[in-house]
């Protein structure tokens, strides 16, 4: 039931997709599913309540979609990466101010990733950028800077060269067209018609199976666990306007309520123990109870999941300091509070 959007083949024979989900009193999110090529098996994978869409698979074996709704990004719609089972669940890659993302990316030979970037305002076409898989946060190039008229979609060949989806400055329909990365330069046209527009190319072809990776995820364990080294550590922590507060205390918030509550270790570190598949935000408070920062994006673990993280809001390429954080030599928190009632598989920590 429901409208499903995207699908792509995983290198197991499984297929991934997006689907519509029901309301519930609650926003619509577009969660990410998998199943069996022939349908059965059907397992969500995405519990945060956004919306999915132009899924990828890359050839390390994650999983690129494009997201809207991200708490701290308003409407903006970015690149999120995870693991085929959705463990661990990140940002990849936002653009600047207002800009925006609908098509899935490709990857090219040479370590980048090439995609249509849109303005603000725009719902169709804009500029064929790139960044580097290595450090996607940091590496955005807009490809066709020097082309008048707008892209809707690029798909990369062997050999370095790009087919586009172009439409020249003026006119209504989109085109095929050749593209060279290397000058910048739009090349010749391929084929374009009168009635209709030219869009979402994909060659044929014989291609790299991307890699399968191993899933930590174990039904019978109805918990994650999360580990934060510092809350006070971020890349807001500054001098003049970005300078914030302290903060000493932790609070989770659900989708329609405060789970918990609880202080965090001196050297700023917390541990939980949250029960699977549950959508949480957390807030950092201060000794007079404030906010400080705003809210991290919605987060999920799925069952069995680890995840650490070095601060809040921390640059994504921060490396975590080596220390034994004080958290983690008692028990986690349990989030919600009874979520250590649960029965379920024991796993033993190595």
């Amino acid at each position: 039931d429901g409208n499903c959007y995207d699908p792509a083949y995983l290198p197991t024979g499984r297929i991934i997709f997006s689907r519509q989900e029901q309301g519930n009193g609650h926003v619509q999110a577009r969660a990410v599913y998998s199943c069996n090529a022939d349908g059965t098996d059907l397992r969500q994978i995405t519990f945060n309540p956004y919306l999915y869409s132009a899924l990828t698979v890359l050839k390390d074996g994650r999983l690129l979609a494009v997201c809207k709704g991200l708490n701290a990004e308003g409407d903006r719609a970015v690149y999120m990466v995870m693991r085929p089972d959705g463990t661990k669940n990140q940002l990849f890659y936002k653009g600047a101010e207002a800009s925006g993302i609908s098509k899935r990316c490709w990857e090219t030979d040479d370590g980048k990733l090439v995609f249509i970037e849109s303005g603000k305002g725009i719902k169709t076409g804009g500029s064929l950028v790139s960044i580097t898989y290595n450090r996607p946060m940091h590496s955005f190039k807009d490809l066709s800077s020097n082309v008048d008229g707008d892209f809707i979609s690029v798909f990369p060949l062997k050999g370095g060269k790009y087919i586009v989806s172009y439409r020249k400055p003026g006119s209504e329909k989109y085109g095929m067209y050749d593209f060279d990365p290397g000058t910048c330069s739009l090349g010749n046209l391929i084929y374009e018609s009168d009635e209709s527009d030219i869009t979402d190319i994909v060659v044929a072809e014989k291609h790299i199976r991307a890699r399968k990776l191993p899933s930590e995820v174990d039904m019978g364990v109805k918990t994650g666990l999360l580990l934060c080294q510092d809350i006070n550590f971020s890349v807001y922590q500054g001098q003049g306007k970005n300078k914030m507060s302290t903060a000493n205390s932790i609070r989770i918030i659900g989708r329609d309520s405060v789970l918990g509550e609880f202080d965090a270790e001196k050297d700023g570190s917390f541990y939980l123990k949250v029960k699977a598949d549950m959508p949480f935000q957390i807030q950092k408070i201060d000794d007079q109870g404030n906010v400080v920062g705003k809210s991290c994006e919605w987060l999920y673990l799925r069952p069995n999941e680890r995840r650490g993280c070095v601060g809040c809001h921390e640059d994504p390429e921060q490396v975590p300091v080596n220390m034994i954080p004080l958290a983690v030599k008692g028990q986690p928190v349990g989030i919600p509070g009874q979520v250590h009632k649960l029965a379920e598989k024991e796993v033993e920590l190595e």
